[in-house]
């Protein structure tokens, strides 16, 4: 059977316990691994491993052994409760095994919990679980996670005062973020909201979600669209002295104008606009500021400014670099008025 979307959230959150077979595949490694825990937790329970109801096979090892899953599957574990087998990082190689093995099974046994990678169209493996009466395939790709897997994780944490706009930012940090991020960024949010009846607000999202590089170059980009010219100076010294290369600084303004830029020019106004580019909290506000006071043309000149400093600083040029940059951005400060 194959599962997708909403419906594979909800088995993954709560696995059918006389199924045989669940394989769990996907690019992103993280994603896999945080899928498969949460499935493993649901069929075993929080000491399932304490109490060795859980058998970790590495693939390596069951191409040398395939008996090792029939004896993990059948064996009789000294604790009562569900027993696990799970199989990590399988490939094609082994469907022979695994078909073998769900073949034997029966009620009682453990059930068999399979992870991989990426996996194509004509893979043995997929298309074996996604075949097989009792056996489930669940493919992960790059999507993030949709409101109702916010929700959810946010509920086993007691969090269900999650006003609109709250809501809005998180879907928003859920794109930005890589999963293994955003699964921390929500488990920071439900211990510092722990015990505490008061609906989650934006600020305490922006306060909690994690820094970036573009966080760290924020204050400068944002002094620059600002126009706050003064402010350039002592703000390149200080990321100056931490490292951050005047690329990295281009291309962060670049980053920053082209979704100011976005935003002027939507068709829906822009605020319609400010929605499509990722920001949340105050940052959005900002951002939307920025661009109502620009406006689309003078955008456009300021992009054309960047992309021109991008190639200097990409070339054979031998000025400063850093010089290169600040320059540019004063430039730029001072280009709306």
């Amino acid at each position: 059977m194959k599962l997708a979307g909403a419906e594979a959230s909800r088995f993954l959150a709560k696995p059918d316990p006389n199924r045989a077979g669940l394989l769990i595949f996907g690019a992103d490694t993280m994603r896999v691994a945080l899928k498969r825990q949460e499935a493993i937790l649901a069929l075993i329970g929080p000491e399932g491993e304490a109490e060795m109801r859980l058998t970790r096979i590495q693939a390596a090892d069951l191409r040398k052994d395939a008996a090792l899953l029939n004896d993990a599957t059948r064996a009789v574990g000294f604790f009562p409760g569900p027993r696990v087998a799970f199989v990590e990082d399988a490939t094609d190689g082994l469907s022979a095994t695994l078909e073998a093995a769900l073949k034997d099974w029966r009620p009682g046994d453990a059930q068999i919990v399979v992870t991989a990678a990426n996996l194509t169209g004509k893979s043995t493996l997929k298309n074996l679980f996604e075949k097989h009466l009792n056996a489930t395939a669940i493919a992960l790709y790059d999507n993030p996670p949709n409101r109702e897997e916010i929700e959810s994780e946010l509920a086993k944490a007691g969090l269900r005062q999650i006003p609109p706009a709250a809501m809005s930012d998180l879907t928003t940090l859920a794109r930005a973020l890589d999963p293994g991020d955003f699964r921390q960024t929500l488990e920071k949010i439900a211990l510092y909201k722990f015990n505490d009846p008061t609906p989650l607000t934006v600020d305490e999202i922006h306060a909690l979600a994690p820094a970036t590089i573009e966080a760290e170059v924020d204050d400068l980009i944002n002094a620059v669209a600002d126009q706050n010219a003064q402010a350039i100076g002592p703000l390149m010294r200080r990321l100056e002295g931490q490292g951050i290369l005047p690329v990295t600084l281009c291309i962060g303004a670049l980053r920053h104008f082209r979704a100011l830029h976005l935003a002027a020019s939507d068709p829906g106004g822009v605020s319609s606009g400010i929605m499509k580019t990722r920001a949340f909290g105050p940052r959005k506000d900002a951002m939307q500021r920025q661009a109502s006071n620009w406006g689309m043309h003078k955008l456009e000149d300021a992009l054309g400014l960047l992309i021109e400093t991008d190639l200097t600083l990409r070339s054979s040029s031998r000025a400063p670099a850093m010089a290169v940059m600040e320059r540019a951005l004063i430039r730029l400060a001072m280009l709306r008025r």
